[in-house]
C-alpha cells in the first residue's frame, strides 16, 4: 500500500460507541474536500479516524507525511485511502453505517452545498470526490509569491488547525515566497498539551529532520500524528511562513521555525474586509517585517544576523484565501 515505504502492522481500533450493536443505523455526515493526511476527506475517514482509535490515527498520518503531502493531495485513491479501504471491507462494513456526504463552496457567510451523496459504499464518495475535485481545488496559473491567509477566530485556535494555511498551499507558492498567516484566534501550538508540548520542543524543522528525529526520540516516537503533523507545518526551507497573532509571543512563534508578525500591524496592511479570495492589489501602505531563513530553520540560531527583511510595496499584489479549510491550491 505504501510502495516498500512502511512495513509495519496496524491495529483497526473503533469507538466501542460504533460497535454496541444494538442500533438499527450509524449516520456518518461529513463533507469531501482536500485533506492533507488522506487526500480527499470524509467517507470511511470519519469512521476510523474520526471515532478511532490513537494507534491507527498515528500511523495513518505516518503513512501520509512518509509517502509526501504533495503526491496525496486532492486524490482520491492514495495509501491512506487503500488502508481504510482495507478496514472498510474488513471491519466496517459489518456496521450498518451509511454515509452521507456533502459537497460545498463559500464566499464570505455564503455556503453553498453543490453535491449530496448518501449510500454505503464507495461510490458515493467516488462521486463526491470528483465534484470536490472540480470545485474545490483552485488552479493558478503561476506560483503565489506573496499568499495571505485568514484564520476564523472562532474556528482556529492552534497551529495544530491553523497549519491548514501551509497545508493547502503549499503546492500554490513560489520558492522563496512568504506566507502571511492571519491568526487573530491562536493561542497554542497543539489541540492538547501533549501535542503543544511535542510541536514546541521539536518546531517545524523539516521532513528529514523530523523522521530522524522520530526514530531517535522516544517522546516523538510514541506519538506518530506528533511526528506526521510537524512534517506538514514545515516547508523545508522553500518558502517562508509568517503568523501574525497576539496571542502567543514573538519568542515563541520562532522558536517553532515560523516569522513572526504582530497582529494589529498586519491588519493595518492586510485588511480582510476589504480583501476578495485571489489576487488583490494592496494600496497606500509600505511595510518592513522580519522573517527567519531557512538557514535559521536548519540550525535554530537566534542572532539577529539570521533575519531577513520583506518589504511589501505599494501596489503589490498578493493572493488572499478566505478560508484554507474550503480548498486546496495548485499550479496547472
Amino acid at each position: 500500500m505504501t510502495d516498500g515505504l512502511l512495513d509495519q502492522p496496524m491495529d483497526v481500533e473503533l469507538s466501542n460507541y460504533l460497535l454496541d450493536g444494538s442500533y438499527d443505523l450509524i449516520l456518518s455526515i461529513g463533507q469531501v474536500v482536500p485533506h492533507e493526511v488522506v487526500g480527499m476527506a470524509n467517507y470511511t475517514k470519519n469512521i476510523v479516524i474520526g471515532c478511532g482509535g490513537s494507534s491507527f490515527i498515528n500511523q495513518s498520518h505516518m503513512i501520509g507525511a512518509v509517502y509526501g503531502m504533495e503526491r496525496i493531495m486532492g486524490e482520491a485513491d492514495t495509501p491512506v485511502r487503500k488502508v481504510f479501504d482495507y478496514a472498510q471491507e474488513y471491519y466496517i462494513d459489518k456496521l450498518p453505517v451509511e454515509y452521507v456526504l456533502t459537497v460545498t463552496v463559500s464566499e464570505g457567510d455564503k455556503v453553498d452545498i453543490l453535491g449530496l451523496y448518501i449510500g454505503k459504499d464507495r461510490e458515493c464518495y467516488e462521486r463526491a470526490a470528483k465534484l470536490s475535485q472540480k470545485h474545490n481545488l483552485n488552479y493558478l496559473q503561476s506560483p503565489i509569491e506573496t499568499c495571505v491567509v485568514w484564520l476564523d477566530e472562532h474556528e482556529f485556535h492552534s497551529t495544530w488547525l491553523g497549519n491548514k494555511a501551509i497545508y493547502r498551499t503549499r503546492m500554490a507558492m513560489a520558492n522563496g515566497g512568504d506566507l502571511i498567516v492571519l491568526a487573530p484566534g491562536v493561542k497554542r501550538f497543539g489541540e492538547d498539551e501533549e501535542i503543544d508540548r511535542l510541536i514546541r520542543k521539536f518546531g517545524y524543522t523539516g521532513r528529514e529532520n523530523i523522521l530522524a528525529l522520530s526514530k531517535s526520540e522516544p517522546d516523538l516516537a510514541g506519538n506518530l500524528s506528533a511526528a506526521a503533523h510537524l512534517i506538514h507545518g514545515s516547508t523545508d526551507g522553500r518558502f517562508n511562513v509568517i503568523y501574525a497573532t497576539d496571542k502567543l509571543s514573538k519568542d515563541e512563534i520562532e522558536s517553532v521555525g515560523f516569522g513572526y508578525m504582530p497582529l494589529s500591524e498586519a491588519l493595518k496592511i492586510f485588511k480582510p474586509e476589504e480583501l476578495s479570495t485571489g489576487y488583490n492589489t494592496v494600496n497606500n501602505v509600505s511595510a518592513n517585517y522580519y522573517k527567519r531563513n531557512k538557514d535559521w530553520i536548519a540550525s535554530c540560531a537566534r542572532d539577529d544576523e539570521e533575519k531577513s527583511s520583506i518589504t511589501i510595496s505599494n501596489g503589490e499584489p498578493i493572493y488572499y484565501i478566505e478560508n484554507p479549510a474550503l480548498g486546496l491550491w495548485t499550479v496547472k
